[in-house]
């Protein structure tokens, strides 16, 4: 049995809603154990047997059928969570202000450089993740991620409690 944090993008934004209760159901009628939602930004925390792509395929086409639009999922377990929290190279500043975005595959190399509306933010690279240090705060960003770069972003405060969560489950 593995321990997961599921990562959905884009919900409870611009229109796009799902009540944590609902996706704890849905968790629970794919048969995945100890589900638990951590704010109402797209958080599951569980555990299954099954492997991160089986988890993945499960998890959207039962969210597109529930919402009717795709939502991309990012699957980690507990211990590569913990790993992002211990990585972030902008542990020094403000958490509410550092996001890790998490994506279905590594970055590519040449990442930071095809990032275009930089203004004052700072981007390292991780495993799977992209860190960036916002010091005016997201919502007044102009960053513009690669187009081929699909993921979700969580502020670090987030994802150290994910961590934490995900731990606990095991």
């Amino acid at each position: 049995m593995t321990s997961y944090v599921a990562l959905l993008r884009a919900v409870n934004v611009g229109g796009r809603k799902l009540a944590m209760a609902d996706l704890k159901a849905i968790a629970e009628e794919l048969g995945f154990e100890k589900p638990k939602t951590f704010i109402a930004s797209g958080n599951l925390i569980f555990v299954s047997k099954k492997k991160e792509a089986g988890v993945v395929r499960l998890l959207e086409e039962r969210l597109k059928k529930h919402m009717g639009v795709e939502v991309p999922v990012m699957i980690r377990t507990a211990s590569e969570m913990s790993d992002v929290s211990k990585a972030n190279p902008f542990a020094d500043r403000p958490q509410a202000k550092v996001a890790a975005i998490f994506l279905a595959q590594p970055p590519e190399k040449n990442f930071i450089e095809r990032t275009r509306g930089l203004t004052d933010e700072q981007l390292a690279l991780g495993r799977r993740e992209i860190y960036v240090h916002y010091p005016g705060g997201m919502g007044r960003s102009k960053l513009r991620l690669p187009a081929k770069a699909v993921g979700t972003a969580r502020n670090m405060n987030t994802v150290a409690k994910l961590a934490q969560l995900t731990k606990e489950i095991e």
